[in-house]
């Protein structure tokens, strides 16, 4: 792995350490409130991290990576916490498993991070790309927990779930 790529894994796991950061105090059952006018909640935000940055890479290496089938159902694109039933991992789980993922990630794919596949419709070519990529959706997921935190701290009522 050459230089830049190093810096890209620095990357991956600052920003997911950040994620992992702004839910230390987070409870269970605040991460599964949803605030008014918002469509989903915490817990759900850090699922769809999880399920997006495999999404991506599956996408690019047409290869498909063992994601169970109740994380593809409750978080992929369109979904909700209405699509949650007793499958869905709970809060605790995925943040474990974010936890593990850029290592695992690490580990698989630090050696063909350049290997060029045919490229995706947003024109990706390469997992380095697909992570750049990734990265930069983790920080508008990142926003999104951090203004539903805000919505918890100026609630006048205890959120109700």
């Amino acid at each position: 792995m050459n230089s830049r790529q190093e810096n890209l894994f620095r990357q991956l796991k600052t920003y997911r350490e950040e994620v992992l950061h702004t839910l230390e105090n987070v409870t269970d059952h605040e991460a599964e409130w949803i605030p008014e006018n918002f469509r989903n909640n915490i817990r759900w935000q850090i699922g769809h991290l999880y399920l997006d940055q495999y999404l991506w890479i599956e996408t690019l290496t047409k290869e498909n990576i063992e994601i169970p089938e109740c994380i593809r159902k409750s978080f992929g694109f369109g979904t909700s916490p209405e699509s949650f039933d007793e499958e869905t991992p709970t809060y605790s789980e995925l943040k474990e498993l974010l936890k593990k993922q850029p290592d695992l990630i690490l580990k698989q794919y630090s050696n063909c991070l350049d290997k060029e596949f045919p490229p995706t419709e947003m024109g990706m070519q390469t997992i380095e790309q697909v992570l750049i990529r990734t990265i930069f959706h983790e920080g508008m997921h990142l926003q999104a927990i951090n203004d539903i935190k805000k919505c918890l701290h100026t609630s006048k009522i205890a959120p109700q779930v």
